[in-house]
C-alpha cells in the first residue's frame, strides 16, 4: 500500500510522446473496470503507477461512489505522499478531508510546503481549522496564523516561507559553503536574497550566477539592479501582472516595515493566472463558481440567482416587443426576422466586451488608450453592420419578396451592430470605473442593451416605414 501515493515515472509506452502525458483514458478505463468487479488488489495495482498528478485527475473523474472506494485505498498512505493534496480540486480534495482526523491531515499539512500547506488550511472552516491548527507544529501554526491575517486573495496568502537569505557582505564561496551544509533549506528555489541588518532585501542573486562566479566575489557585485518588492497585501493579480510584465521566476515578499517574510515563485503565479482566467470565464457565463464536482441541488441553487437577473433583463426587452404588437399583428414577416437582429447584436457585443474584458484584466487597457479602442470597436461594428445589412437585407427581401423590407432589417443591422460594438467596449470599462468586476456584470448589461436596441430600431423601423 505504501507504493499507492509514491511518484512514479510511467512505463514508456504511457509516457511516450505518442501517448502524451496525463492520465491515460485506457488506464482510467480498466481502474473503473476493477472498482465495478469490486476487485480492490486490481485498483491497488493499477494506482501504483500513477504519478500524483494523475491520481488526482483520477480522483476528480471519477463517480462519487467510485470515488469513496478510491480515497479509502489512498487515506492509509496519505501521510507518505501529502502532496496528492496539492493536486486536486478544492471541492475533491474537500471531500477526502472530511475523512481524515485533525490529527492525520495537521501531519500531512506539516510535510507540505508552507503555500500548499495554507491553501489547505484557508478552505477549512471554524473548528476544523481551529483543530487543525493546534495540531501543527508550533513554527507552521505561527505562519499560518499570519497568513491568515492578510487579505484574502492577497500575496500573503500566497507566499512561502521557506527561502534563502543571506547578508550583503557575504562572498560566493561563503554561500557555497552555507547552502552545503544548512539545514531546513527549501527543496527547491531559484534566488538567493541578499539582506541588509534589518532584513530588508537589498537584491537577490540567481543560482546559475553565483554558481558562474569566483569564489572571492562579494554577493553585493552580484546583485540585480533593481530587486522588485511584493508587498504582503498586494492583490495577487498584480503580483501576477508583475511576474508576467518583468519576466521574474520569484519575488519577495514584505512586511509593512520592508522586512522580508516570504518568497512567491512563478509556480504559483501559473496558478494564479490560471484560476484568475477560469473566474473570468465563468462569471461571464453567470456562474460564480466551478460547480462541475458538486451535486445537483447545490449546483441548482448556485446558479438560479443569475439567471433570475437575466429573467428580469428578457422581460424589458419582452416589453419593447410589446410596444409594437400592433406592428407585428399586422407584418408576420416581422416576428419571423426579429430574432437576427437581436441575435447578431449580442453576439457583436460579446466579442468585443470578451477583447475588452480581458485586456482589462491584463492591464493592456487604461484611460489613455480607452477612448480609441472604443472608437475602434464602434467603426469594426459599422463596418460589418453594412455588411451583414447587405447579406440580410436581400435574404429577407427574396424570402418576403419586398425590397423595403430588406432594406429595413439592413438599417435595423447597421445601427444594432454599431451600438453593440460601442456597448461592449463601454460597459466593461464604465464598471471598472465604479469598482464592480466587469466578468461578473458585463454579460447581463450587454444582452439587455443589445436586445433593446435590436427589437426597438427594427420595429420601430417597421412601424415608420411599412407602415
Amino acid at each position: 500500500m505504501a507504493e499507492i501515493l509514491e511518484p512514479r515515472e510511467r512505463e514508456p509506452e504511457q509516457g511516450s510522446p505518442e501517448q502524451g502525458y496525463g492520465l491515460p483514458d485506457e488506464l482510467h478505463r480498466e481502474i473503473e473496470e476493477a472498482l465495478d468487479a469490486g476487485d480492490v488488489g486490481q485498483v491497488e495495482r493499477l494506482l501504483g503507477t500513477l504519478h500524483l498528478a494523475d491520481l488526482a485527475d483520477l480522483l476528480e473523474r471519477l463517480h462519487p461512489d467510485d470515488r469513496k472506494t478510491v480515497v479509502g485505498i489512498v487515506r492509509p498512505t496519505l501521510r507518505l505522499d501529502p502532496d496528492l493534496l496539492a493536486y486536486l480540486s478544492e471541492d475533491v480534495r474537500d471531500e477526502l478531508l472530511t475523512l481524515l482526523e485533525p490529527e492525520e491531515l495537521a501531519a500531512a499539512l506539516a510535510e507540505l510546503d508552507s503555500d500548499d500547506a495554507f491553501a489547505v488550511i484557508e478552505n477549512l472552516e471554524g473548528d476544523r481549522r481551529r483543530e487543525v491548527l493546534a495540531n501543527l507544529p508550533a513554527l507552521d501554526r505561527r505562519w499560518a496564523e499570519e497568513s491568515l491575517s492578510f487579505p484574502e486573495y492577497s500575496a500573503g496568502r500566497l507566499m512561502a516561507r521557506e527561502f534563502v537569505a543571506v547578508p550583503m557582505f557575504w562572498t560566493v564561496g561563503k554561500t557555497i559553503d552555507y547552502l552545503r551544509v544548512a539545514e531546513n533549506l527549501p527543496d527547491e528555489f531559484y534566488d538567493i536574497f541578499v539582506v541588509d541588518p534589518r532584513y530588508r532585501p537589498t537584491g537577490d542573486v540567481r543560482i546559475s550566477k553565483i554558481l558562474r562566479s569566483k569564489r572571492s566575489v562579494r554577493l553585493a557585485d552580484l546583485v540585480a539592479e533593481e530587486i522588485r518588492t511584493v508587498p504582503a497585501t498586494m492583490d495577487q493579480e498584480e503580483v501576477a501582472f508583475l511576474f508576467r510584465q518583468y519576466d521574474l521566476t520569484s519575488a519577495p515578499v514584505v512586511d509593512d516595515a520592508g522586512r522580508l517574510i516570504g518568497v512567491i515563485t512563478v509556480d504559483d503565479i501559473v496558478d494564479v493566472i490560471n484560476e484568475e482566467a477560469e473566474d473570468d470565464i465563468l462569471k461571464l457565463g453567470g456562474v460564480i463558481e466551478d460547480d462541475l464536482y458538486r451535486d445537483v441541488i447545490e449546483t441548482s441553487r448556485a446558479r438560479f440567482a443569475w439567471l433570475g437577473v437575466n429573467l428580469v433583463t428578457a422581460v424589458i426587452a419582452s416589453g419593447v416587443i410589446a410596444m409594437f404588437q400592433s406592428t407585428i399583428d399586422q407584418l408576420v414577416a416581422l416576428a419571423v426576422l426579429m430574432p437576427i437582429v437581436a441575435s447578431m447584436g449580442g453576439n457583436a457585443g460579446t466579442q468585443s466586451l470578451t477583447v475588452v474584458v480581458r485586456a482589462l484584466a491584463t492591464k493592456e487597457l487604461s484611460d489613455r488608450n480607452a477612448r480609441r479602442v472604443m472608437w475602434k470597436e464602434m467603426l469594426v461594428g459599422c463596418v460589418n453592420g453594412l455588411l451583414f445589412a447587405a447579406i440580410a437585407g436581400a435574404i429577407a427581401a427574396l424570402w418576403f419578396g419586398d425590397m423595403i423590407l430588406g432594406v429595413v432589417i439592413g438599417l435595423a443591422m447597421i445601427a444594432t451592430l454599431i451600438v453593440a460594438g460601442l456597448s461592449g467596449a463601454l460597459i466593461p470599462v464604465v464598471l471598472e470605473k465604479v469598482k464592480v468586476d466587469p466578468a461578473v456584470a458585463s454579460g447581463v448589461f450587454l444582452t439587455t442593451v443589445t436586445d433593446v436596441v435590436g427589437f426597438f430600431t427594427f420595429l420601430g423601423l417597421a412601424a415608420w416605414i411599412l407602415l
